[in-house]
């Protein structure tokens, strides 16, 4: 099969992937030329009720839990569809910050749902690329032919204003389908106006391409663009393979600053820097630890040194080679400092504890053993859920299996099992029911003139109201 690509966009109850959920996904294929293939996609899956979503993610997006009901897929019926018609055999998947955000609903829905929660994103010529980096870096280092959105004179990169500012058709910004139409026409525009950077991007985001660039082995300084960098320098720097990271990444220095202040300094002091407030990131004296774990398999915006010899690529960034050599054979004179940083990321846990196995995904891969017996959950109708009871060696699917019937096949639940559902389901919602009322109440009253949000507020109100148990 020829590669394609797939655009796509979520828009979801709340921010966290692993409590909240998808409420509608966009999608558009296309040719490698961005040329349209078939229809478009646009899709709400049902919100269960075991779900309160966050007030404010439903005052951008104007989805109500009960518009998901009524025209909506189950999650099992959504999966599926992914699987079958989406996720194929050399499709590129892409999207605007989807790596951190969208990429981590899917492998969540994938989890909860019986299905693999990376091969869709790797397996038989996949792959997923990240716009928004990529966005950043022809900002940072090639931003002729477009133009740029700023913003009480700071640069923004949000779609709905790089489409605005370069007369580009955007009818709904934060609608799902109208979000992935604008992804497309801010792609064409990075490929017809710097197409030797759209190249290179697009080449990079295979992470055996950045492993060549940021090589353990042969140390060599690169340009890295990312969210995290400083806004003065159009989020751009170079930075330095300092030693290995978690998982098989790299921890990388950022040589714009001189490391002699940390290098004295002991894992416990170099904590404090790593994890201080901002209250005390703003103080005159504190020194911040300019080192970051990238992800070889994110599709990071990293480019060789080469790219700053152009279009003024040293004075864009604020940086020079004499600095930049200057401040790497400081690093390079103090093993001692590369140790003490590794050991530091080391023992910093990756994502919080979770006690629930819903969101325990990045726990530890499934045995080898249970594949079959989830395969079988997977192609299961309901009378065959039933009858099914499979003997896992991970605990943690057993429960899933449970939620994963309440929720698709609840007539498939037996007694008992609609018991325990319902204990846990009003367990989740408690929790999440204080929060809810006090963020409902305080929109309220701010948008008490503005009769669409109060629409939806209401229909809040009424979702919590018909899915909060009764007290006894």
């Amino acid at each position: 099969m020829s590669q394609t690509f797939f655009f796509y966009d979520l828009e979801t109850s709340g921010l966290n992937p692993r409590q909240d959920r998808i409420m509608q996904f966009a999608g558009q294929r296309t040719d490698t030329e961005l040329n349209p293939i078939g229809e478009p996609y646009n899709i709400l899956v049902k919100l269960n009720d075991d779900t309160l979503p966050a007030p404010d993610a439903l005052m951008v997006t104007g989805i109500t839990p009960q518009q998901t009901q009524a025209d909506g897929l189950t999650e099992a019926e959504f999966a599926k569809l992914l699987v079958d018609e989406i996720f194929t055999e050399d499709t590129i998947t892409i999207g605007f910050n989807n790596i951190h955000f969208d990429d981590e609903f899917i492998r969540t829905l994938f989890w909860r749902t019986f299905n693999d929660p990376y091969e869709w994103s790797w397996r038989d010529g996949r792959g997923r690329w990240d716009l928004l980096d990529a966005v950043r870096m022809t900002r940072a280092l090639r931003p002729d032919g477009i133009e740029w959105p700023v913003v009480d004179g700071k640069e923004v990169n949000k779609l709905e204003l790089i489409t605005k500012q370069n007369g580009i058709d955007h009818f709904k910004a934060h609608d799902a389908l109208s979000d992935v139409e604008a992804l497309i026409a801010v792609t064409k525009l990075i490929k017809e106006k710097q197409p030797q950077l759209y190249a290179h991007l697009f080449a990079i985001k295979d992470k055996r391409k950045v492993a060549e660039l940021v090589n353990l082995d042969d140390k060599k300084p690169f340009v890295y663009v990312s969210g995290s960098l400083d806004s003065s320098y159009h989020k751009a720097t170079v930075a330095f393979p300092l030693t290995s990271g978690r998982n098989g990444n790299v921890l990388v220095y950022d040589l714009r600053y001189d490391p002699t202040p940390l290098l004295e300094r002991t894992p416990k002091e170099l904590a404090k820097s790593m994890f201080a407030k901002w209250e005390e990131r703003q103080k005159e004296d504190f020194v911040k630890l300019p080192v970051k774990e990238l992800a070889y398999n994110r599709a990071p915006a990293v480019a060789p040194l080469g790219v700053l010899e152009r279009e003024n690529g040293w004075e864009r960034i604020g940086l020079d080679l004499a600095i930049i050599e200057k401040h790497q054979k400081i690093l390079l004179s103090s093993p001692a400092f590369a140790e003490n940083v590794r050991s530091l990321y080391e023992g910093r846990p990756e994502f919080p504890k979770e006690y629930d196995p819903e969101g325990q995904l990045y726990d530890g891969f499934v045995p080898d053993v249970d594949k079959l017996r989830i395969e079988k959950v997977r192609h299961a109708d309901a009378n065959a859920l039933a009858d099914l009871h499979p003997e896992f060696t991970d605990e943690r699917l057993t429960e899933l299996l449970l939620h994963y019937k309440a929720r698709n096949y609840p007539q498939s639940l037996a007694e008992d099992e609609v018991g325990v559902w319902e204990e846990w389901r009003a367990a989740r919602i408690k929790k999440q029911l204080p929060g809810f009322i006090a963020r409902l109440q305080q929109l309220a009253s701010t948008y008490a003139a503005d009769e669409s949000k109060q629409y939806i507020l209401q229909e809040l109100q009424l979702w919590a109201e018909s899915i909060v148990p009764f007290e006894d």
